[in-house]
């Protein structure tokens, strides 16, 4: 290459000489001249073009496995987070002998994973990889036989011999599908691909195919961190001779999504029992009315007829995630009351095919039926609720309703299937990423996979307690503390408090691979982690109590939670920082014009700074809808108009303390102008700040390499405030 760019420059310079003197003969010499340059362009070009296809294939070929980690002075750093293994789905064998599960690895340097499929025993025994390729596998689902186990690998199906770890791809889709199921007797499957949104204008673009334009004549033409240029729709092929055949597509001619957009998967559908019907779950809605409405329904398709029927009619909230019951004789589902009300309590109901009965079966619980799983006998159905910081497993008797405990593990428990007599299920902490659980009719837990008990050994983690905590008005508020490594009472320390987001999520037993609490602690930080008013897990008054009171009750919470945290004699209350995503970033631009000096740095994430603009840059209006109470043009609707009066950016004048902004270009849920207008002020107003900005994450940061940068900045920027 370097020998060729050589003469390059010597044939280019010679032109120019040439071409200072126009002659014949130097005519000549320039047109001959000119064909060994183009030959020399051609050359340099194939070259390249050789080079990066080599890196290309070579960057599809990388298998990333288990990295060899050594962990320093038994320190979490961002890029150990990195290195721990990411435990996906799993999937029972027929015979309840086998568990296959997923494990994702990263590779920071090429700045990807990888997900392979492992097997183990039903006692977590004899753990074995079952592939080793370059992309990730998923979707697994199990062969009747057991000798098999099927899976999603770019895009297509493929049947993996359990042997000897054969693949063989069985479908052969034009279009890459996005997960798919089998019937119970394996005869058809049924699969999710996108087709196009009719919705999408296309009448004036004939004959422009470079432009890069769109025309857009209603609502919801973005969401989350894509535009809707196609819809999800499910279909289902016959796959009797282990071959997928021709589809049908359920929703043919319809422009609505199946599963619904932006997290449905295939969990919002279920096979009967006997093949015939596929229930699904689909808001049928467009445009404005999309964006307003959170009315989906549970749809019932029969395969011989082509017959749809909506057996939710009326029920006015999201109805998802439909099961039937072993005979087929029900449904069971999960189901919000209200239209608009996105974080509305999970119910139970259940429909009645032979009586077309709909009853409602937890209207005696305070709290969320979620993960339904059904008992063997048909007569109960099992789930599991959040509940004080904790998920764990729940009873129904159908015969007469009443709900009982299974499991009181301190743990986040999800993903509920049958092993046999037990179950199995995800567990999570804050000191441990999931791992796969056996849990026993009695509620007994026990650990089967060990995907990153070996790199856990190596970490010097931080003490957590949990704390109840007297709120201004009297209430009990379950409130975390994490303790630094290495902690000693005698010292003083910086302390966060983590202002969380949703603005219904639970603080408790989980791990996160942004907000990482024991990350967190392990830069010598007291974590302060409030329960504040507005999340689930503490009865459906405490989790209303927010919307519509964005800058009322659980700002006293939060206020509340650290200034009781700031008395004890290990913490220095002229150190103290917050932080938070999403209305946790909204919380932290608020605090900033109210926090009367306590405070002596924040850092906001995809906040809320303006909520008059977001009103009307949002893509979800049913969101904004229910929470903030309306529109601010609605000047007679006092909930509304006190939200607005709320807005960060009406109490700026107040802001005196150092304020990092983060926020990503991909975020339709909160956009980018939202932060850009929070750090535009602070520059304004001569606040010491910094903006963060990923053009290529949304509303989470999801790249390795960015997810170091965001953490490195985190320590970096309360550092040098805190410390």
């Amino acid at each position: 290459m370097q020998c060729i760019l050589f003469f390059f420059r010597i044939f280019a310079t010679k032109i120019s000489e040439l071409m200072k003197t126009t002659t014949k003969t130097n005519w000549k010499k320039i047109y001959v001249n000119c064909f060994i340059l183009g030959a020399l362009i051609g050359a340099v070009a194939g070259i390249a073009a050789f080079v990066n296809s080599n890196k290309n294939k070579k960057e599809i070929e990388t298998v990333i496995g288990k990295p060899e980690v050594t962990v320093v002075n038994g320190q979490m750093t961002p890029e150990i987070l990195w290195s721990f293994g990411r435990l996906g789905e799993f999937a029972v064998s027929p015979d309840a002998g086998t568990i296959a599960y997923t494990v994702t690895y990263f590779d920071i340097a090429e700045n990807r994973g990888n997900a392979e499929i492992y097997l183990m025993n039903a006692d977590g025994s004899n753990v074995r990889q079952l592939t080793h390729t370059a992309r990730s596998e998923s979707n697994l689902v199990w062969s009747n036989d057991g000798k098999s186990l099927y899976c999603l690998y770019q895009g297509q199906i493929q049947r993996i011999d359990i042997k000897n770890g054969k693949a063989t791809q069985v479908s052969d889709f034009a279009k890459s599908i996005r997960g798919f199921s089998l019937s119970p007797d394996q005869s058809n499957v049924l699969y999710v691909q996108t087709v196009p949104n009719p919705k999408v204008s296309k009448h004036l673009f004939e004959n422009l195919p470079e432009t890069s334009a769109r025309v857009i004549e209603d609502l919801m033409y973005r969401h989350w961190d894509h535009w809707v240029d196609d819809v999800p729709h499910l279909f289902v092929a016959n796959f009797a001779g282990g071959t997928v055949g021709a589809g049908f597509d359920l929703l043919e001619g319809e422009p609505y999504e199946a599963p619904m957009r932006p997290f449905g998967g295939l969990e919002q559908t279920s096979w009967s029992p006997d093949g015939s019907k596929v229930a699904y779950t689909s808001k049928k809605k467009v445009g404005k009315a999309w964006a307003l409405s959170t009315n989906s329904d549970i749809y019932i398709y029969h395969i011989l007829s082509g017959e749809t029927v909506n057996i939710t009619e009326g029920m006015m909230g999201y109805d998802k995630n439909p099961r039937f019951s072993p005979d087929g004789s029900m449904i069971a589902w999960e189901s919000m009351e209200h239209d608009g009300y996105e974080s509305d309590q999970y119910r139970l109901f259940t429909y009645d095919f032979n009586t077309k009965e709909i009853l409602y079966r937890t209207q005696k619980y305070d709290f969320d039926a979620q993960d339904l799983l059904w008992g063997k006998d048909g007569q109960t159905i099992y789930f599991t609720t959040p509940w004080h910081g904790r998920q764990n497993i729940q009873k129904i008797d159908l015969t007469t309703n009443l709900v009982t405990q299974i499991s009181n593990e301190d743990m986040g428990l999800g993903s509920l299937k049958w092993l046999g007599d037990k179950f199995v299920v995800s567990g999570v902490t804050m000191s441990m990423p999931t791992e796969i659980f056996s849990v026993d009719l009695n509620g007994q837990a026990t650990q089967l996979s060990q995907v990153n008990t070996d790199l856990l050994s190596q970490l010097n983690l931080g003490k957590i307690e949990a704390r109840w905590i007297k709120t201004n008005d009297g209430k009990d508020m379950l409130t975390y503390v994490v303790y630094p490594i290495n902690f000693d009472p005698d010292k003083k320390y910086p302390a966060l408090l983590f202002c969380g987001g949703g603005p219904q999520n639970m603080i408790g037993q989980s791990w996160s691979y942004r907000w990482n609490f024991q990350l967190m602690a392990a830069n010598d930080y007291i974590i302060v982690l409030p329960n504040r008013r507005g999340v689930p897990g503490f009865g459906k008054a405490w989790n209303e109590q927010i919307s519509g009171d964005y800058g009322g009750q659980n700002k006293k919470d939060l206020l509340t939670a650290i200034d009781v945290i700031a008395k004890e004699s290990f913490v220095d209350e002229t150190r103290l920082g917050a932080t938070g995503a999403s209305y946790g970033g909204f919380s932290i631009y608020w605090l900033a014009g109210h926090h009367n000096k306590r405070f002596n740095a924040f850092l906001a994430h995809n906040g809320i700074f303006h909520f008059e603009q977001m009103y009307v840059e949002t893509e979800e209006m049913f969101f904004i809808n229910w929470d903030y109470g309306g529109a601010f043009w609605e000047k007679n609707n006092q909930i509304a108009q006190r939200t607005y009066a709320n807005s960060p950016h009406l109490f700026v004048t107040k802001w005196d303390t150092p304020i990092c902004v983060v926020h990503s270009e991909l975020d339709y849920r909160v956009p980018i102008s939202q932060g850009m207008g929070a750090f535009n002020t602070a520059q304004m107003l001569g606040v010491p700040s910094r903006f963060l900005y990923f053009p290529d994450e949304n509303h989470w940061v999801l790249r390795p390499q960015n997810s170091v940068l965001w953490h490195r900045n985190f320590f970096d920027w309360f550092d040098q405030w805190l410390k």
